[in-house]
């Protein structure tokens, strides 16, 4: 594929010595002479000086042809104008990295359908992210870049008995607007299937809008979970969009900050979190909030060495699982033999989303769910495809195939077996790896 990256920093030289390995065509973009000049010299690409954001230079790059137009400058507004202009221009996806949480933020604008930006990506909540699955489940599934706020996953264990359990999924009437997703039953996870059955003691995940899912989980889940004690040491970018995703009756959060005006940012954002303005790397601060009692101690302070040591400190003290960012690659070897547990590197939940986006005809991202053989896709309905004329129940696609949400414009919903997809808009499939010619042909009309 050919590949436009624009911004030799840190983030895009890594991006490019990452794609190159995978083979691809790689041009990159750079403001900076000396930047362009060490690219050429350590890796085959071809790199070219100029500003992003002019088309002479977008233009001289390529953008007109190229398949995948990465923004990574280190300028957000940057970033936004110039893959929208590359977008505007021919390429056929394009992609850009922001900080600022105002650009994710549906509240106030849609930068991303108003600058016709395929995906925006923070690096930092996309980390947050990885932690919030690895405290939660690992095998959740995530639809932080498609549900866009509209649409809830709910995961949880089934432990009320009910006349529901021990029955074909096709004979409970649940209604419209929420689905399920995936089961898990031990060390086993699949997508539920109109002949499954819901057992005591099954992990599920529901699909749909927040009211209904709530109400469905109260016929399963009996009484409250334990809730569990997670403190985060660093109140930066990747600790508040942690302490945002933690924020329900599951988890008590406790956020560590030394700087006081962050601090003040952090309380007057979060609705349920504690912010205390401590120092997480002192021993001292650890004890005072008794960490040693946590279930998960997750540090992101923004240096691999302080969210090392921090987690050493709570392992010593006694909290059960201790999480680090660490992003250099030769700290990776050592880290869990120092006692971390899990050490998440925020190059690697970039690389999993870049290389997501690598995709060819219907399929606009492919994420794999971890250790399982569940697929999460993002899928365009084409013109004359068999979705568009029949409804899904009707269609009958193959057992390890579901349709779970439907993106048309800005609105986000939930199919019910009735609904037939309107021509261009984007679904979310949750498929087998063994069923992926089949929802490629449910899609285009043919098999890939």
């Amino acid at each position: 594929m050919k590949i436009l990256i624009l911004g030799a920093g840190t983030v895009g030289t890594w991006i490019a010595d990452l794609l190159c390995l995978y083979r691809h065509d790689v041009t990159v973009v750079d403001n900076d002479p000396q930047n362009v000049e060490r690219i050429n010299d350590d890796l085959d690409v071809k790199a070219i000086v100029g500003s992003a954001s002019q088309s002479s230079v977008l233009f001289q790059a390529g953008a007109m042809g190229c398949d995948l137009c990465i923004a990574v400058t280190g300028v957000d507004e940057v970033n936004v104008v110039a893959a929208s202009m590359a977008k505007s221009m021919g390429a056929k996806r394009s992609v850009a990295r922001v900080y600022a949480p105002v650009f994710r933020d549906l509240s106030t604008f849609d930068y991303q359908r108003h600058f016709n930006i395929d995906r925006m990506l923070s690096l930092e909540q996309l980390t947050a992210m990885e932690l919030a699955r690895a405290i939660r489940n690992p095998e959740s599934i995530t639809l932080e870049h498609f549900a866009r706020g509209q649409i809830e996953v709910a995961e949880f264990e089934v432990t009320r008995k009910s006349d529901s359990l021990g029955i074909a999924l096709k004979q409970l009437a649940w209604g419209d607007g929420v689905r399920l997703g995936t089961l898990k039953r031990g060390n086993k996870t699949w997508i539920a299937s109109a002949n499954d059955e819901i057992k005591l003691g099954d992990w599920v995940s529901l699909l749909g809008k927040p009211e209904r899912v709530e109400a469905i989980k109260k016929k399963f889940a009996q009484g409250s979970p334990k809730r569990q004690h997670v403190v985060i040491a660093g109140g930066g970018e990747t600790g508040y969009h942690l302490a945002r995703a933690l924020d329900d009756d599951q988890h008590k959060v406790l956020l560590l900050e030394s700087n006081e005006e962050r601090c003040d940012y952090l309380a007057s954002h979060l609705t349920r979190a504690t912010v205390v303005c401590s120092d997480a790397t002192r021993k001292q601060t650890l004890e005072e909030e008794r960490v040693g009692a946590c279930d998960y101690f997750v540090a992101c302070t923004g240096l691999d060495e302080n969210n090392i040591m921090a987690g050493l400190e709570a392992k010593e003290l006694g909290a059960k699982q201790i999480m680090a960012i660490v992003g250099r690659p030769d700290y990776a070897s050592i880290v869990s033999r120092l006692g971390i547990d899990n050490a998440v590197s925020e190059r690697d939940a970039m690389a999993r989303q870049i290389l997501g986006l690598l995709t060819d005809g219907p399929v606009l991202s492919k994420l794999q769910m971890p250790s399982s053989d569940v697929s999460v896709l993002e899928v365009e309905v084409a013109k004359n495809a068999p979705v568009t004329q029949s409804s899904l129940a009707e269609l009958k696609l193959p057992e390890g195939v579901l349709v779970a949400a439907v993106l048309q414009e800005e609105f986000v919903r939930v199919p019910s077996g009735t609904d037939s997809l309107p021509i261009g808009s984007t679904a979310l499939v949750l498929s087998a790896k063994s069923q992926l010619k089949q929802v490629s042909a449910a899609f285009t009309g043919r098999e890939e």
